[in-house]
């Protein structure tokens, strides 16, 4: 057997100070299991454990979202077999690595029809943009919807999604050419200050009611001037960096908007939770309405390089690493 290693950064700072490091496989706790990686999902959030915008412990062992093959199992595991395909995205870190162990209340079979690379490229941002359209708004027909980075891991998938349940989407992306490749009427690609006019000529000065903003620092001001009175902000990113310092007040000028910050693990805390959402995920993949996209694949040994492309906007879709 290859000798395992996993990838890791024992300080903050650039792609550069991800390393590889060889270790052994672990033996699965009670209640445990141990996969052989097959592929693992690379997910913006990474960049900000890496950098040290989200505070954690070093050295830093980076990602949630892998799928493999179950080759050790804990004491007093059921409903898993060896050899079992599985996936994982929330609960534990340790994803950029040949082997990895996650505990099977946390594991999510993955059906023989969609393979390693995209399951691991579709389960974290596939369940949060399954919160995003069904639980963080009552999207229904006739919903106005924007999205940034709508050519994006999760905006690449959230668009069809509340294109299937009826809402009016307004696509945003970085370039003329990631805006071309999103399935939407409305998908815009100029800078932040000119999009809330572009917005209320699209709904005939109506507004959105709601914004899905992954971008943070740098398409804040934009995204809340996009909402109507009483619209929601969803939050969920930041990509461009930390939203600064907002109060009450701003809410209130805006026309007494809603604001939320959501995380996934709020949304999937329990296994019949993550069930649920893992069912209505692989239910749109079969069903055509999402046409999970790998936009690049890098060796798992080169995971300083992915995280560099990702940092430099030149991925579209989701990444993935292969050891």
């Amino acid at each position: 057997m290859t000798q395992p290693y996993r990838m890791i950064a024992h300080r903050h700072g650039g792609p550069e100070v991800i390393e590889r490091e060889d270790f052994a496989v672990p033996t699965p706790a009670p209640g445990q299991i141990v996969i052989a990686t097959e592929a693992v999902g690379l997910n913006f959030i990474e960049t900000y454990f890496r950098k040290g915008l989200y505070p954690g412990p070093l050295p830093v062992q980076f990602g949630t979202e892998s799928v493999g093959r179950i080759v050790a199992l804990g004491e007093g595991v059921s409903g898993f077999a060896m050899g079992e395909r599985v996936g994982c995205c929330v609960g534990s870190n340790g994803a950029y690595a040949t082997h990895r162990v996650i505990e099977a209340a946390r594991a999510i079979p993955i059906p023989d029809a969609i393979s390693p690379e995209i399951a691991a490229a579709v389960l974290l941002k596939g369940l949060t943009t399954c919160y995003l359209a069904e639980d963080t708004y009552p999207v229904t027909a006739g919903t106005v919807a924007l999205v940034h980075a709508a050519a994006g891991g999760v905006g690449s998938l959230l668009v069809p999604w509340l294109t299937d349940k009826g809402a009016t989407v307004i696509a945003h992306c970085g370039s003329a050419e990631k805006a071309a490749s999103v399935p939407t009427e409305h998908s815009l690609h100029g800078p932040f200050d000119t999009l809330p006019e572009a917005v209320r000529a699209i709904t005939g000065g109506a507004m959105c009611h709601v914004v899905y903003d992954g971008v943070g620092k740098t398409s804040w001001n934009a995204s809340l001037a996009c909402l109507r009175p009483r619209g929601l902000m969803a939050s969920f990113g930041n990509a461009s960096g930390a939203v600064g310092e907002i109060t009450p007040l701003d809410l209130m000028r805006g026309g007494s908007l809603y604001l939320t910050r959501p995380t996934l693990a709020d949304y999937v805390g329990t296994p019949e939770a993550l069930r649920i959402a893992s069912a209505k995920l692989f239910d749109r993949i079969a069903s055509g309405v999402l046409v999970p996209k790998i936009g690049r694949t890098f060796a798992l040994a080169e995971a300083a390089e992915a995280h560099r492309a990702l940092e430099n906007r030149e991925t579209t879709g989701s990444t993935v690493l292969v050891p």
